[in-house]
């Protein structure tokens, strides 16, 4: 399936059962928006994932070992855990 970014370019994109993590460039992408979603192999967006400050955006991704959980940072120094099935925030820390 060939990705198709909502705002920017995709900088990396995870394949799991249920779709494709995407993270999208921070660069140029609206802050009150989530630049890391879900896309079904269909294109559709299934969940945008939850951010721990309103204005800030994610800056890295990867799939953690139990298959079920992502590890993240923002541009604004939040490491959060999110799941990979909602995009919910299970924790997070602002690092200093």
């Amino acid at each position: 399936m060939e990705i198709k970014p909502i705002h920017t370019k995709v900088e990396k994109d995870i394949q799991l059962t249920d779709g494709t993590i995407v993270l999208e460039d921070p660069k140029g992408f609206p802050r009150n928006e989530s630049n890391l979603y879900l896309l079904s192999y269909d294109g559709k967006v299934l969940w945008h994932a939850e951010k721990p400050e309103p204005q800030t955006l994610y800056s890295r991704i990867r799939l953690n070992d139990d298959g079920q959980t992502l590890g993240t940072y923002t541009l604004s120094g939040h490491a959060c855990e999110l799941d990979a099935q909602t995009g919910k925030i299970l924790s997070q820390t602002k690092l200093q």
